[in-house]
């Protein structure tokens, strides 16, 4: 909508210039009012949301730049040792909020533009969200980039400046489909556009030997395509505006946008083949892999911006320094999961034909630059590829893995004489099924450490996926736990609460995560908790007003929130919170007098486009969803609400709200998780099993203050190895029984009454991520939680509990330990 004026307009005679500030108007004020009139073009009475938000941008990013330019010279200036942090997500969310609260003007920027007549909350809503990840490896990456800055520490993030994200999801008739976003269709008022920074990258082609100077045979690569990457930067504020960082986007660009000869003879489509070709890869986030050509769009996605980081910053470094003997001593190269793994093989490229180091020391720089964290022990998701694609798509590449694998398996043999299988189990090359490279191996031996990314995440790496690999190099697999921005998942998307412990903590907590134990003494406090409980209950009536808006569902903000927000997968499990409401629904319908809380169960988050599965129990959310919040004898006892297209700005909004939050992954196949983390930290209790980093929030907050279920680790694995039957669960349990019955006959799916019979046959069969085996021990747990709420004074004590005994789990203490123990770097503050 069109802002009016504030008020009358002033007397011609006194009326200020365009672009000028009323009388009286501060200086932010003029600055914005500037920015809408001379780089936006725009009046105040035409102006829009958007234009406001733009203008606001642009006038707090002027605050920025004399802060960045002086932190990047004086990075260089004292020869600071730099992080490089290669992810192919960085979820960094709206932008204005955190920026604005960072550099200290909270109530500058709304009183400059109340003064301009402008609602400050209508131009925040109005910056898109970034979409540049999908789920928790993004946000982690946003999460730490926060606070390497605001630690001081000097660090470049490098990623894909993708057009159109992963999708935006919407939902028709119970049903995902994915759309692009268009959150770049207005410009992007943080970016810094760097035409001047492209660094040609090689694709296909042929490798030559040449004999030298000197008389050693070379491998020349003579791409057969070059794409262009093209550098946008990001200025990454610190807290308090002390230190400044770069996220450095890449946007692909066909070297030779426009074949003039093909276009004059009409082939216009062919004239813009090439650019077609090389836009692709930053077009969108995980392209479907399902056929051949999305496999090879992935492939070269991930060389892409590895390469054009390694290229942008050996430019820097020899600029500076001169030699690349000295990369381990003057950076640090995090690869933040398996995706940039190709950096290794690239690394070593560089150094071996283009600077003349032999192979050995240039695996040697390689190792003592590189570190890598995996994320995941799922096998897909540490990625192979197949020989013949890399062979085509990256020659040189393959020849340099070839040879590293040859110097890695000699070591082995002559370490472990005899011993095949070890030898076959730790090689770079999967020779089973196809031969496939393994990245994560490949990562492996091309880092000086690897961590994961919680306590049972990095032993299990050493006792499953790098099993091998582990008893080689038993010192290199370490633990850093991840960890979260305060700065934006308490303090900004949660006033009310954050100043109520800034209230309790003497403002400390601002500065000092630890200052948050302030709470611990109060969390009995009659008082202090039903302040607690005022706030927590606004951020719930405005969650309410959005539950409605968006979805036309009205909810009761007096009910138990029962939240589980987060990627569909299986391994996740959100159908078992959906047995668990067909349970919940059933005993309200057949005893409809038993008192008992009403309870909310809101759900949220994407499926991979190609992942029928987990699109599928999207549908079932909706299916039942429209059985329970229509049945009349229910009420307001149970509601079931999807949120879609889940985001960071929509995260802001579920997770000051929640009351529960939803952990309850197959034990063994979270790495960490920082959703448990987000949550516990604005007072909700947490119901999850043994997994990830539940095992440590549950050391920290004390187990009498968070509701653990289910099987762990080792009792999933025994069960698997026995052959584990779902069924087994099935006979011991009545009321399981009764809700698979109803599933898969149709009583949610009237329409379609096959829809989900082969969903509850793999439960009733394999039941592989143990959905049927935790089931009763799940409705117990949820059981007790019911208790625990009817116990007001009770539960508002391990909700502050919660939030008291958080402190550890800030980015920031995660940052200090990769630095301190991994990266080795200082900070300049």
């Amino acid at each position: 909508m069109d802002i009016a004026p504030a008020s009358p307009p002033p007397a011609a005679a006194s009326a200020p210039l365009p672009g000028e500030a009323a009388p009286g108007h501060s200086a932010l004020a003029a600055a914005i009012l500037a920015k809408l009139t001379y780089q936006l073009g725009k009046s105040r009475i035409g102006a829009r949301d958007r234009d406001w938000f733009v203008a606001t941008a642009l006038a707090v990013r002027d605050q920025v730049i004399d802060r960045w330019v002086d932190a990047t010279r004086a990075t260089y200036r004292d020869g600071a040792r730099q992080v490089y942090y290669l992810s192919l997500e960085f979820l960094v969310g709206r932008l204005l909020r955190e920026n604005v609260f960072n550099l200290g003007l909270g109530q500058a920027v709304p009183a400059a533009l109340a003064e301009l007549g402008v609602d400050a909350e209508a131009v925040r809503v109005a910056e898109p969200d970034a979409a540049l990840g999908n789920g928790g490896l993004g946000r982690l990456a946003a999460c730490f980039m926060d606070s390497l800055a605001s630690l001081g520490i000097p660090a470049f993030g490098y990623g894909i400046r993708y057009d159109h994200g992963l999708f935006r999801q919407v939902i028709r008739d119970g049903w995902q489909q994915e759309y692009p976003e268009h959150w770049l269709d207005f410009g992007n008022p943080w970016e810094f556009a760097r035409p001047e920074i492209a660094h040609p990258i090689g694709f296909g082609g042929q490798v030559e030997g040449i004999v030298g100077e000197d008389g050693r045979m070379l491998q020349v690569w003579k791409p057969a395509e070059t794409v262009e990457a093209v550098a946008y930067d990001t200025p990454v504020v610190g807290w308090r505006g002390r230190h400044v960082n770069t996220l450095r986007l890449w946007s692909a660009r066909a070297a030779d946008p426009l074949k003039l000869e093909a276009f004059n003879r009409g082939d216009y489509a062919g004239a813009l083949a090439d650019q077609l070709r090389a836009e692709a890869i930053s077009k969108l986030l995980y392209p479907s892999d399902e056929t051949a050509e999305g496999q090879e769009l992935r492939l070269r996605q991930e060389y892409f911006f590895s390469a054009a980081a390694l290229a942008d910053l050996m430019r820097r470094h020899l600029r500076v320094y001169g030699t690349v003997h000295s990369l381990p001593e003057r950076m640090a190269i995090q690869l933040n999961d398996t995706h940039p793994a190709i950096a290794v093989a690239e690394l070593i490229r560089i150094l071996v034909d283009l600077h003349g180091v032999g192979l050995e020391e240039a695996w040697r720089i390689a190792r003592a630059t590189i570190s890598y964290t995996n994320h995941t022990l799922l096998p897909e998701a540490l990625e192979s590829w197949p020989v013949p694609l890399l062979e085509r798509l990256l020659p040189r590449h393959m020849q340099i893995i070839y040879q590293l694998n040859k110097l890695h398996l000699d070591q082995v043999r002559a370490d472990h004489p005899g011993d095949d299988a070890l030898v076959r189990a730790v090689s770079l090359i999967e020779e089973n099924q196809g031969r496939r490279v393994r990245m994560g191996h490949l990562a492996f031996v091309g880092s000086h450490t690897v961590n994961g990314v919680s306590a049972l995440h990095s032993r299990l790496l050493g006792e499953t996926v790098f099993r091998e690999l582990h008893r080689l190099d038993p010192a290199k697999i370490v633990n850093r736990t991840n960890g979260i921005s305060f700065r934006r998942w308490l303090f900004q998307c949660n006033p009310g609460l954050s100043a109520l412990l800034a209230e309790a903590s003497g403002g400390r907590v601002m500065d000092d995560p630890s200052a948050l134990a302030s709470a611990l003494p109060l969390a009995g406090d009659a008082a202090f908790q039903q302040k607690f409980a005022a706030a927590r209950r606004g951020a719930k009536q405005a969650l309410a007003r959005l539950v409605r808006d968006r979805v036309g569902i009205g909810i009761d903000a007096d009910a138990l929130f029962d939240v589980q927000i987060k990627r569909i997968h299986e391994y996740k499990r959100q159908l078992l919170n959906l047995l668990e409401a067909v349970a919940l629904y059933e005993r309200i319908r057949a005893n409809p007098d038993a008192a008992m809380p009403p309870r909310v169960k809101i759900i949220a988050g994407k499926a991979a486009a190609s992942y029928h599965r987990a699109k599928l129990i999207i549908k079932l959310a909706h299916d039942i969803a429209r059985v329970v919040n229509a049945d009349p004898l229910v009420g307001e006892r149970l509601k079931l609400v999807f949120l879609p297209n889940y985001n960071v700005s929509l995260a802001e909004m579920i997770v000051p709200a929640a009351d529960l939050s939803q952990q309850i992954s197959t034990a063994g196949m979270e790495a960490s998780g920082t959703g448990n983390m987000k949550l516990a930290l604005n007072g909700a209790l947490t119901i999850g099993t043994l997994d990830g980093a539940n095992i440590e929030i549950a050391e920290r907050v004390g187990r009498e203050n968070i509701e653990i279920f289910g099987l762990t680790a080792a009792e999933v694995a025994a069960r698997r190895a026995e052959g584990w039957r779902g069924s087994a669960a099935v006979a011991a349990s009545p009321c399981l029984g009764d809700v698979l019955d109803a599933i898969e006959s149709g009583a949610f799916s009237p329409d379609d009454r096959d829809r989900y019979r082969e969903l509850v046959a793999d439960l009733r069969g394999p039941d592989w991520f143990m959905v049927a085996a935790d089931f009763d021990a799940f409705r117990d747990a949820q059981a007790a939680i019911d208790a625990r709420w009817r116990d007001r004074h009770g539960w508002w004590r391990a909700a502050i509990t919660n939030t008291a005994q958080m402190a550890w789990f800030s980015s920031d203490r995660a940052i200090g330990e990769y630095a301190d123990g991994i990266w080795h770097v200082g900070s300049t503050l």
